[in-house]
């Protein structure tokens, strides 16, 4: 994982390099759990959205996000900051999918049937560092809302 983690944060060789898929999912999933941690209350039903997330947009296995979310996990206190992971993203992504990440993202904080003040600050947070506006992150989580309501 520190290699990973270390390919995550190196300059491109090029400025036509493609992003490493697994990175961005690294660099995703880290930003969740940051916001699963936030509250002090890392929740199951929280982590289990991560992987649910992480299989849905990245396209890996069910075995490979579980992996990626331990290992992000086990690093989460390593972090010095979310620009970390939000500058890679931002490098590779455009805004129509670093909206889909925020979704994602809300349906973290939606997932233990509460919203924390710290989990609202924090995302608010991330949407200005993934160069999201107001209006971009009011769709994010009314999207993760609705998805995460009940069916009736």
């Amino acid at each position: 994982m520190l290699e990973q983690l270390k390919k995550l944060f190196a300059a491109p060789e090029s400025a036509n390099e493609k992003p490493d898929p697994h990175q961005l999912a690294i660099a995703s999933t880290a930003l969740m759990v940051q916001l699963a941690r936030i509250d002090r209350d890392q929740d199951d039903r929280e982590l289990q959205t991560i992987v649910d997330c992480a299989v849905k947009a990245h396209q890996v296995s069910k075995e490979e996000a579980q992996s990626i979310l331990e290992d992000a996990l086990g690093h989460a206190d390593d972090a010095t900051s979310l620009y970390e992971f939000t500058g890679q993203i931002n490098e590779h992504l455009d805004q129509q999918a670093k909206q889909a990440l925020l979704v994602n993202i809300w349906q973290v904080a939606f997932a233990d049937g509460r919203i924390d003040k710290y989990e609202e600050h924090l995302i608010r947070r991330m949407a200005e560092l993934l160069h999201l506006n107001h209006r971009e992150y009011m769709q994010a989580r009314h999207q993760a809302e609705a998805r995460t309501q009940p069916k009736t």
